[in-house]
């Protein structure tokens, strides 16, 4: 793959990782919806949530989808920091497990690129 090509996904796995932020986000503040009923908190999930899938559509055009699109895998990695931050949630030795491994296996998808068959 050439330089530009390689860097160019490198972009697109970055606005993932904003994307999966985004819906987190919205996701937590759903949450804090379903706890408090104070409806500024489910507007402001359905706009992080919005935010996520415009810039999810923006990293779809720096490379392939089966590449791009299992990097939202990390929004389970921000959604356990978000329940362990905000809501007091508990972070075991399972979870630290799990853990570890999406960010394995979005490292193993994220270095993958297109092969050619000659």
């Amino acid at each position: 793959m050439e330089k530009n090509k390689r860097g160019s996904i490198y972009v697109g796995i970055g606005l993932m990782i904003v994307s999966s932020l985004f819906t987190a986000f919205g996701q937590l503040f759903w949450k804090e919806f379903n706890r408090t009923g104070e409806i500024l908190y489910i507007i402001l999930g359905f706009l992080l949530y919005g935010l996520g899938a415009m810039v999810m559509i923006l990293s779809l055009k720096f490379g392939e989808l089966s590449v791009l699109y299992p990097v939202m895998c990390t929004s389970y990695i921000f959604a356990l920091v978000n329940g362990y931050v905000f809501l007091g949630e508990v972070i075991d030795i399972k979870k630290l497990i799990g853990i570890g491994l999406i960010i394995l296996g979005v490292v193993f998808i994220g270095r993958g690129e297109k092969r050619k068959c000659q």
